[in-house]
């Protein structure tokens, strides 16, 4: 393998020192490097890329570059992606969120050594500088498609799309030319289209309301790091001996995925996705959560502790009128370019407390292992003693329950295990705590 694809910078120490620094990220805030110009970005849940300050009107400049990211193993990985801007580069591309009736346009830039274009599946009418955004076939007889879409030239080019974002929901934007192997070098990222009804819906029904301070990304990819080594030296793959080796949510593999948005240490990765949530009642407004694949097969996650309502599909609501075909999952199947939108709440049903303790006999301390995250009590809001010498990351008694991908294989990066599409979810206690702001 090449240095670059290996450049483990410090060995096995660093392996360590990202797990401690991701999970420290939960207890302070990370320093930031968003860019300059935007607002301060949340320290967890979605950060939008909004389209200037014309409304009804959002323009996109979006640039191809080439960089590095880390993984969980110590190693890095050559890379392809979408800047915003003419901004250095990062993975994925920046979430691009615009409202339902919008004219949208997309400024590409591309200063890849390949054609590049891109394509926006869901919307309808798309137009490549002024005309129909259409297949492109080569001058071979008979005449083979080229790309899926008119695009950027090699190392200078520039196209520009617009359409109307007809209809809300969760949608990918990615490379419409030779996409087995662009949009698996990194060019991909999540447009949402926000409906009239309100930015705190995700359809135009009352029945998609959702929190707006509990709405995260769920965007999940792969790397096969043996078409990442040929791609940067610019050698032919042979995409029949494609196997991914790494898998990622956001971008990011755990630990790295629970740290906060723009952590510092991740300058190039710039999405976590911890799940920061408050208790709910069963009628109170629910999270949202978007999920979205590039990979090339389906990966089943699986958010412990609650069930989520399936809401949505592929942009389009589950619920249209009299028909429901909204269902509960306990794992969320999501296959190759698909998007689910789903919805859901955390509650103590039993309400346990102290006063109203378990039901269990809670083992003592000489047997039971005490996890990082434990507060010393079973109980929300409340933290005990713990043995001696052992640390803990917890705050104010808060939970922490871990989601993943529930293919085991999948967790992992290049066969270290639990690693790659793990995240949690981060119950905090009943206001008011003295949880960290």
């Amino acid at each position: 393998m090449s240095a670059a694809l290996h450049r483990n910078r410090t060995g096995l120490r660093r392996g360590l020192a990202l797990l401690v620094g991701g999970l420290v990220a939960l207890t302070a805030a990370a320093a930031q490097v968003a860019p300059a110009t935007a607002a301060a970005p949340p320290r967890n849940g979605i950060v939008c890329t909004t389209g200037g300050p014309v409304a009804g009107q959002p323009v996109f400049d979006l640039t191809t570059r080439t960089g590095y990211i880390d993984l969980p193993d110590g190693n890095t990985a050559f890379m392809w992606g979408y800047s915003s801007g003419f901004d250095p580069f990062q993975h994925p591309g920046p979430v691009l969120c615009v409202h339902e009736g919008d004219l949208v346009t997309v400024i590409l830039h591309n200063t890849l050594p390949d054609d590049t274009s891109m394509v926006f599946p869901g919307q309808d009418d798309v137009r490549a500088n002024g005309v129909p955004s259409q297949p492109q076939l080569g001058g071979g007889t008979p005449a083979m498609m080229t790309s899926l879409a008119p695009g950027a030239s090699a190392q200078g080019g520039t196209v520009t799309y617009t359409f109307t974002a007809g209809r809300a929901g969760t949608f990918l934007y990615e490379s419409g030319t030779n996409p087995e192997k662009q949009v698996r070098m990194g060019l991909f990222g999540a447009l949402i289209v926000r409906p009239a009804q309100g930015d705190d819906y995700a359809y135009d029904s009352a029945d998609s309301r959702f929190d707006t301070t509990e709405e995260f990304m769920v965007l999940l990819s792969e790397i096969d790091p043996y078409q990442h080594q040929a791609v940067e030296q610019g050698k032919n793959f042979n995409l029949t001996t494609y196997k991914a080796r790494y898998w990622l949510i956001n971008g990011r593999g755990y630990p790295d995925s629970i740290a906060d948005n723009y952590a510092s240490w991740l300058p190039n990765q710039p999405y976590g996705s911890l799940a920061t949530v408050h208790p709910k009642q069963p009628n109170e407004t629910p999270a949202l959560a978007r999920y979205l694949s590039v990979g090339s097969e389906d990966y089943p996650f699986h958010p412990h502790g609650n069930n989520g309502l399936v809401i949505g599909r592929d942009g389009r609501e589950l619920k249209n009128g009299p028909a429901d075909l909204s269902m509960e999952k306990f794992a969320i199947n999501i296959g190759p370019g698909q998007t689910w939108d789903v919805v859901f709440r955390w509650y103590d049903a039993e309400d346990y407390s102290p006063a109203n303790p378990v039901t269990v006999t809670v083992p003592s301390l000489a047997n039971q292992v005490v996890g990082t995250f434990y507060s010393g009590s079973p109980y929300l809001g409340t933290k005990e003693a713990l043995p001696p010498g052992v640390q803990t990351l917890n705050q104010c008694g808060e939970y922490y329950i871990i989601s993943h991908n529930h293919a085991l294989y999948q967790i992992t990066s290049w066969g270290v295990n639990m690693t790659g599409p793990i995240t949690y979810m981060r119950i905090e206690p009943p206001a008011p705590n003295t949880c960290a702001s």
